[in-house]
């Protein structure tokens, strides 16, 4: 991605809220496989078990970029890049 100095100094991703909302999403979609195969739906189990599925590999990456830290941020001093001239 191109720098182009507008960007705000202290931006950062909201992993923490991201994280906290997929373990609400983990929750209810456990509930909801649980829940829906005690009452013999079969499908909507198999829907809620998907969506298992894909809410924990996005907690995993989300747990992976938290522990990684914060990533190295050019400084007030570093100059914006210039955009590539077209022709």
């Amino acid at each position: 991605m191109v720098r182009t100095g507008s960007e705000p100094v202290t931006a950062r991703s909201p992993l923490r809220m991201r994280f906290w909302l997929g373990m609400w999403g983990l929750v209810w979609a456990t509930f909801g496989t649980v829940a829906f195969a005690l009452v013999g739906r079969p499908a909507w189990a198999a829907a809620c078990g998907v969506l298992w599925l894909i809410v924990t590999a996005d907690l995993a990456m989300v747990l992976r970029h938290l522990r990684q830290g914060p990533h190295y941020q050019p400084g007030r001093d570093v100059p914006p890049y210039e955009p590539p001239r077209e022709g």
